[in-house]
């Protein structure tokens, strides 16, 4: 599609390097109004650097960013100014929010856009401007509640609103959905869709590939800093998108039939200490066999983290008990369930799953650095720490700097790599996958998902907690959805089904 009338925003040879890394490499970039234009790529691609050049956060090294104005003529913006951005209307909706949970949700969409003292301040206008967007829009939100008292998608609508507020033309949706149910997604989508056919403009940014098909207008691809392809959306399907993603072709995971084996697992009415029901577990019965994938769906801040620190022996439950591979656990601490052969793939990979300042071949080895095979006499073998971390590397196709570099070296895809490796590489009874594929592009979602097949086929058993409801059924054999620190299991494949579940509807 070329440069047009209805063209709102042109990018234009946008280069962006940071020390020897190339980040973006002459990216041209054009969006119509009234479009959702996907833009999609691998972790490091440059979507993140590409929009922070537009926002303003960035400099670019060189190439131009031109937004149509209100007389009708396509004018450069002055680099690295968000505030220019914001004048321009541009508004940029990022995936996690910033707002202030002790604040209502009006002075939250009024924060930065009104003076911060006033003698004489009125909110009546600003509240029939936001009455006014949220009904031609559908985002509707209590404007007198407490953010902290709102549901994760209606603080998404927050988010949007502060945008609208400040009469953005153009809106960037960065994972708009990464810790919605998918009732929330398709509501929010459907809002969205309504302004965009008023005109508004949209960037989207997503993992999901089954949304990006059912949202978007037209999609463009970015792959190790360049541009590499454009398609309309009703021209392509998963195995293409992820084919210019990748550049190669990506074998999607599929389950195959195994029967269950003995229980690795069991949870005798477990509870844990918590200050709200979202944040501990509640009387929960919960069982995982050999070769079986058990899946926790659900909303973000529903007791997932509790029951991931419960299993890896981070918090001691209050009441009821723990057995592994049939044996009671009575004392749980980090090391006893790694010596009873529990696997944790954390959550936040950055801060619990590595050691970053440290170098890969000894975030490697980190759990094990007590076996004889890695010390001798209190001293580290560093020799055989290297040979280790030589065969993982290659095995799990860690790439990087090389293994004496710092891990926080590492991206977030060849991060979770290392983690899969250490943890695969003992295996473990009991794998605990807390959102192992968070934030990771198709390519590196898909090797994970791999992965923790084989460890299933191998005879582990495997909790996979995830907010991607489409990983869950993917690849789980038995699904429990979690809400208000509660455990329910259902025997349902449907969305719908699962997603009433989440918002606490039996």
């Amino acid at each position: 599609m070329s440069i047009n009338e209805h063209t709102i925003l042109n990018l234009t040879g946008l280069s962006k390097r940071f020390g020897p890394v190339i980040a973006a490499n002459n990216i041209d970039l054009h969006l119509q109004r009234g479009e959702v234009l996907a833009l999609l790529g691998e972790n490091g691609a440059g979507k993140t650097t590409l929009m922070n050049m537009l926002f303003g956060h960035y400099t670019p090294d060189s190439g131009t960013v031109e937004v149509r104005n209100e007389n009708g003529e396509l004018i450069e913006l002055p680099p690295g100014q968000p505030q220019a951005a914001i004048d321009a209307r541009i508004g940029m909706v990022h995936q996690h929010f910033a707002l202030a949970e002790n604040l209502t949700v009006l002075d939250n969409i009024l924060l930065g856009s009104e003076p911060l003292f006033s003698l004489f301040r009125s909110n009546a206008p600003a509240k029939a401007k936001i009455q006014s967007i949220m009904s031609s829009s559908g985002l509707n939100v209590p404007l007198d509640e407490k953010v902290g008292d709102l549901s994760v998608g209606e603080r998404q609508r927050v988010e949007i609103l502060k945008a609208l507020y400040r009469d953005a033309k153009i809106l960037v949706l960065d994972e708009p959905t990464a810790v919605l149910t998918p009732q929330e997604a398709d509501s929010l989508f459907v809002a969205i869709r309504t302004m965009v056919d008023k005109g508004l403009a949209v960037i989207f940014i997503s993992h999901k590939l089954r949304e990006v098909l059912a949202f978007s207008d037209r999609i463009a691809v970015l792959r190790h800093g360049k541009k590499v392809g454009e398609i309309k959306t009703f021209e392509a399907n998963t195995n293409s998108i992820a084919k210019m993603m990748v550049g190669a072709d990506t074998k999607t995971v599929e389950r195959t039939s195994i029967e269950a084996g003995d229980p690795v697992l069991r949870l005798n009415n477990i509870s844990t200490h918590g200050e709200r029901s979202s944040e501990r577990l509640i009387q929960i019965n919960f069982e995982v066999c050999t070769n079986q994938i058990v899946g926790i769906a659900g909303v973000s801040g529903n007791g997932q983290s509790a029951l991931a620190a419960l299993i890896s022996g981070l918090v001691a439950p209050k009441s009821g008990t723990i057995e592994l591979a049939g044996k009671e656990i009575k004392k749980t601490s980090p090391k006893a369930m790694v010596d009873a052969g529990v696997g944790r793939i954390p959550e936040d990979r950055h801060r619990d799953g590595v050691v970053g300042a440290m170098s890969v071949a000894h975030n490697l080895v980190i759990e094990r650095l007590g076996d004889k095979k890695f010390q001798s006499f209190g001293f580290l073998q560093n020799n055989k720490i290297a040979a280790n971390a030589n065969e993982l590397s290659k095995a799990f196709d860690i790439r990087g700097p090389g293994i004496e570099a710092r891990t926080a070296l590492l991206s977030g895809g060849n991060m979770q790599k290392l983690v899969l490796a250490r943890i695969l590489d003992t295996n473990p009874k009991l794998i605990i996958a807390n959102q192992p594929t968070r934030g990771l592009d198709f390519g590196a979602a898909a090797e994970v998902a791999r992965r923790l097949m084989e460890a299933r086929k191998r005879g582990a058993g495997i909790i996979l907690i995830s907010e991607d409801l489409d990983e869950i059924l993917a690849l789980c054999d038995m699904i429990y959805v979690a809400h208000d620190g509660n455990l329910e299991k259902t025997d349902s494949r449907e969305r719908t089904e699962i997603g009433l579940l989440m918002t606490g509807h039996s």
